[in-house]
């Protein structure tokens, strides 16, 4: 099997109910305005890198059909428990440096909070490319590290990396921040347009959060978005891109490819499906899973 650069993994975290408890409502309710501004509200087939217990589904659904994509096959058990009845919705366990997904597979790709735990973005990156129709929606979110914060912070001597550096700065392992000259180049270098960017979730203090509450505090945070993007200087930055590589604008009739050697035909049994050279992915409680062969 090839090698992939390390990834994190939140199997058998509690990431959905620990993470997302009620004091990051307002944080929820920032990106959710973010991500309806930007997204194409219709189309046919979409995925979502790093969708987890799916959280944001519900602003898909104006989509024939919709792939959950997570590393943690726990947490997407969890996201079956609620869209699971939904006939458009399928689950998938894989890593984004080896995406099982046919070329030009999708209309529209959505990661959010998932590039700050990439060691190798430009090969993610790549492989979203491939993954998108020409002409193709992605919508990303990243980690930034030229926020307000970090730039009051390395003022004051509070912290020892610079926010202005180009690099990405790993401030916990596999958690990076991103500078959005750097990021903005990569998403430039893979093939992508950018279109559109928001700075998302400026007022990440628990006292406002206290004082004014989530839903009026979110309602500012969507005000400032684009105004105040040009400037990034919140800790979150969405970027509307399209794919600019020249290819046939419409998207695979195939969903999957095999990871292991890039075949798209398939023998399938109810609990795995084999490719044409015998790589073996088990499909396990309505889950596909990706991450390893049974060699």
């Amino acid at each position: 099997m090839t090698q992939s650069p390390p990834v994190i993994d939140y199997e058998g975290s509690k990431y959905s109910t620990e993470f997302w408890t009620p004091q990051r409502e307002y944080e929820d309710r920032a990106e959710r305005i973010a991500l309806r501004a930007m997204l194409p509200p219709r189309g046919r087939r979409l995925v979502e890198i790093g969708a987890g217990a799916g959280r944001l589904a519900e602003l898909y659904l104006g989509y024939d059909e919709i792939v959950l994509m997570d590393y943690a096959r726990s947490t997407l058990l969890e996201a079956r428990a609620r869209w699971g009845r939904d006939p458009r919705f399928t689950f998938v366990a894989a890593d984004v440096y080896r995406l099982p997904f046919a070329d030009t597979a999708f209309d529209t790709l959505v990661m959010v909070r998932v590039l700050h735990h990439l060691v190798d973005v430009p090969k993610a990156l790549g492989q979203i490319a491939a993954a998108l129709r020409a002409g193709g929606t992605f919508v990303v979110e990243f980690a930034n590290k030229r926020n307000l914060k970090a730039m009051l912070r390395y003022a004051l001597r509070r912290q020892p990396w610079s926010p202005y550096s180009r690099e990405p700065v790993e401030f916990v392992e596999l958690n990076f921040d991103f500078h959005p000259a750097w990021m903005q180049a990569q998403l430039r270098a893979a093939g992508f347009n950018i279109r559109q960017n928001r700075s998302v979730s400026f007022f990440r203090v628990g006292f406002l959060k206290r004082l004014l509450g989530a839903k009026t505090l979110a309602s500012i945070d969507g005000a400032l978005q684009r105004p105040l993007a040009p400037l990034a200087l919140a800790p979150s930055q969405f970027l509307l891109c399209t794919l600019r590589r020249a290819g046939a604008t419409d998207r695979a009739i195939g969903l999957f490819k095999c990871p292991e050697c890039g075949s798209t035909e398939w023998r399938e049994a109810p609990d795995a499906l084999t490719c044409a050279n015998g790589h073996a992915w088990p499909v396990r409680e309505g889950v596909y899973d990706f991450r390893a062969t049974d060699e």
